[in-house]
């Protein structure tokens, strides 16, 4: 009722402040409750809303004026032309993937799950926790909690089979996010100007960071299955790259997974060209039919860095993130983190922490196999039933995204504004190869918003890629 009554006041002033000249005295507080009926709490809420959209000015002990109009002048930054010099780097546009949509909007393109996906109550309790202990106030170590890291290095070691010796605890590094880790490890391990090998489509934020760390990236094809071995191998010799990036287990955006025939030659061929696999474990947590394998977990040669993400299974708001390494790898990578970060914030690890060793931790895991289950299956459905035209190959076993060829004569950057135009925001695929795409995609999430505007959604998609075919 309080935020009704003070958007009611909100734009009342505003009708006001559009006829009063600049430097105008607002009515005081009392009168302003009189005038609405509102209490003093709802018109200072107000006023405030006022003061940061830049309206009204406050003078404390005076009063609330109109602030005077400033002329808007366009801005030479000319100069900085010469100062910043050419870029030698592919700067990639902006993902729709981060994009907010409008209200009302179905949204069928972000890269996290939903609200209602996340463990809330968890971690409300953790922060509480958090801030009353040592965490709030006192500097981690920079390597990350000593906790934390054998929380990381004790799940992966869960997987390790029988013959390979599991990662220590002194193994891990605690980072600031996936994004963070990804931009570290290819800092860390490959370098500017030399090549790292990709999948083919493959995560646009590892090739934001690959492009921001100066690699030239290199694609190897990969589709439901995963990358072609035979390609890669070629791809090593033919560029003599130290590093493959990959997604082993539902990859973002194909929902690929490997299977343990291709793991074990991806491992063998990484171990035969002495060079590393940086294996990016995000979707660790959204498995629905099946658990994930981490390819690290059979590794304990140090040809595997492993990068597990806890930012979109507990929440965005808890951006941390674990590194495994092994050997000189692990040291170059905390150097590196030292000198971008320093720590990662002792309260985010220690609420992260919190979370995930509780025994509710796997109860809410349980659950939301089953609500990304459901939701898949109604997204594929929709899809099934009002695009017939579109392709899906496989049907993901984990992640969050469904992944859709479209037909060839598809003018794809038209269709997301049709779609758009139809109340629908989705994501153009193009953003997620390394070189040409190689036909018109979209990734559409199923772990969004309101699923049951999913149908709607589609049928809207379904309209405006018909708008497209030949009559």
């Amino acid at each position: 009722m309080n935020n009704d009554s003070s958007s009611r006041i909100v734009a009342g002033l505003r009708a006001w402040i559009a006829t009063a000249p600049p430097g105008a005295r607002l009515p005081s507080t009392r009168a302003l409750v009189a005038q609405y009926g509102a209490s003093p709490v709802t018109v200072q809420k107000a006023l405030r809303t006022l003061v940061s959209q830049g309206a009204v000015e406050s003078r404390p002990g005076v009063g609330t004026f109109v602030r005077a109009a400033r002329a808007a002048r366009p801005h030479d930054y000319g100069w900085q032309t010469a100062a910043l010099g050419p870029t030698d780097r592919l700067a990639p546009r902006s993902a729709a993937a981060l994009r907010t949509a409008p209200d009302g909007a179905v949204a069928l393109h972000s890269g996290y799950p939903d609200r209602e996906l996340l463990p809330e109550r968890l971690v409300r309790g953790a922060f509480t926790r958090a801030a009353r202990g040592a965490s709030a106030v006192a500097r981690p170590p920079a390597a990350g909690l000593s906790d934390l890291r054998a929380w990381f290095a004790t799940e992966l070691g869960a997987d390790s089979p029988a013959g390979v010796a599991p990662p220590a605890p002194g193994d891990a590094v605690v980072l600031p996010g996936s994004q963070s880790g990804l931009s570290t490890a290819f800092r860390a391990l490959v370098g500017a100007g030399r090549p790292l090998l990709v999948e083919s489509p493959t995560y646009w934020g590892a090739l934001l960071a690959a492009a921001q760390a100066g690699a030239r990236v290199v694609p190897v094809p990969s589709g439901a299955g995963g990358p072609d071995p035979d390609s890669l191998a070629r791809a090593f010799e033919r560029t003599g790259a130290s590093a493959f990036y990959a997604q082993p287990n539902f990859a973002n955006p194909t929902g690929a997974r490997w299977s343990p025939d291709l793991a074990d030659r991806v491992l063998g061929t990484v171990r035969r060209f002495g060079a590393f696999l940086i294996e990016d474990d995000w979707a660790h947590d959204f498995g629905i039919e099946d658990g994930p394998a981490p390819v690290a977990a059979r590794d304990d040669g140090g040809h595997v860095v492993y990068l597990r993400s806890l930012t979109k299974s507990v929440s965005p708001a808890v951006r941390v993130a674990g590194v495994v390494a092994r050997g000189p790898a692990r040291e170059r990578i905390l150097a590196d983190a030292r000198a971008g970060s320093l720590y990662v914030s002792g309260v985010l690890q220690a609420v992260a922490l919190d979370v995930v060793t509780q025994p509710a931790w796997r109860t809410h895991l349980r659950g939301l196999r089953h609500q990304l289950a459901a939701r898949r299956d109604l997204l594929a459905g929709a899809l099934r039933e009002h695009v017939p035209a579109a392709h899906l190959e496989a049907l993901p076993r984990g992640g969050l995204n469904l992944w859709v060829r479209l037909p060839d004569s598809t003018d794809l950057l038209r269709l997301v504004a049709d779609c758009e135009d139809l109340g629908v925001v989705v994501a153009p695929g193009d953003e997620w190869f390394p070189a040409e795409p190689t036909g018109p995609h979209l990734r559409l999430n199923y772990a969004g918003p309101d699923p049951g505007s999913f149908p709607d959604g589609v049928r809207a998609l379904g309209r405006a890629l018909a708008c497209q075919e030949p009559r």
